[in-house]
């Protein structure tokens, strides 16, 4: 089927001037994302409770309905909006100037026009049931492929322009001839420029690049807990949690201190006849005072010729160890 599309060339304004035909990329492409779930909100309303009609069968010949109104909505919304606008000038009802909630309004007025009688149901409309539909289809049209992306943003295009009324997400620049145009689209903010960086294909309009490194997934970055390694931002929350040196832990003893992970060697050192104490008073829970307890743990450490407890890392291996030597000490055999 035949979508109207987008001229990618010079397209011509009033009289002989040539329009500018930049437009805002990410406006665009934000534009597009509304055509899939509008397309599938009309096949499942206009489907439902129908045993031989499922959203799939229709959607072909909805989503060149669904096109041709919208983009034929969007061909006169400026001059309804002007005539409206006068009609209106007592009320304080305004036309909206938001490309994307025109657009939702033109979509939800011709979903409006193809439901069925369950379709018109209001707590059909307003059911878990229906969104569930909706997104289980989105996602079926986006496993095949049926509307793809680039083929909505050529849509997307044309209505952006359409509706814009403040020319916010396009250019408005005209000139009188080629070169002329030519000059201006050199350096014109919408023009489309791609990523810089390695692995993101995006292509961006001049003045949206800013905003769209500051949120680009492959951007290498420095690690937020500023550990030694630079890594892209898509990967930086995995990294922060499980394999940074840098990510903060508590005290696999139990007291109060917390942590960076690369700090923990340090952190059993210098606290090693704390944690000592707190293994102590659970290996000897009776018979022995808190200052009996204490000289113990000191003599252990002298008598840890190998380092042996420093190295432990949490309360089980600490408790095999002073166990152990405990046993030699006593001149016992180990368990």
């Amino acid at each position: 089927m035949d979508l109207p599309v987008a001229d990618p060339g010079t397209e011509r304004g009033e009289g002989p001037l040539l329009q500018c035909p930049y437009c805002d990329s990410e406006a665009m492409h934000k534009l597009a994302q509304l055509l899939l779930p509008g397309l599938a909100a009309v096949c499942v309303d206009g489907t439902t409770g129908d045993l031989f009609r499922k959203p799939s069968v229709v959607a072909v010949e909805l989503r060149k309905e669904m096109v041709d109104y919208i983009t034929q909505r969007s061909d006169t919304f400026i001059a309804d909006a002007l005539i409206e606008s006068e009609a209106n000038q007592e009320t304080e009802n305004e036309m909206p100037e938001d490309p994307f909630e025109i657009v939702s309004i033109f979509m939800d007025d011709f979903s409006s026009t193809k439901r069925n009688i369950i379709g018109h149901v209001s707590g059909w409309l307003l059911s878990d049931s229906r969104e569930d539909k909706i997104d289980d289809f989105v996602q079926e049209m986006e496993m095949t492929r049926f509307w793809p992306l680039d083929r909505r943003e050529a849509i997307a295009e044309v209505l952006l322009k359409n509706v814009d009324l403040k020319t916010k997400f396009h250019c408005p620049e005209k000139y009188e001839n080629e070169e002329r145009l030519a000059d201006h689209k050199e350096q014109c903010s919408f023009r489309p420029v791609s990523c810089p960086n390695d692995g993101c294909r995006a292509k961006v309009s001049v003045r949206c690049m800013q905003d769209h490194d500051a949120a680009c997934p492959f951007k290498v970055l420095q690690c937020e807990q500023n550990c030694e390694k630079r890594l892209l931002r898509r990967d930086m929350d995995r990294h922060c949690v499980t394999v940074c040196s840098m990510r903060p832990m508590k005290c696999p003893f139990g007291c109060d201190s917390s942590f960076p992970e690369c700090d923990l060697e340090k952190h059993c050192l210098e606290f090693l006849q704390a944690h000592l104490l707190k293994v102590l008073k659970v290996i000897h829970k009776k018979g022995r005072s808190e200052e009996e307890l204490k000289e113990l743990a000191q003599k252990l450490e002298k008598y840890d010729e190998h380092g042996k407890l420093a190295k432990a890392r949490d309360a089980r291996p600490l408790t095999n160890v002073v166990k152990d030597l405990e046993a030699k000490m006593k001149g016992e055999p180990s368990s």
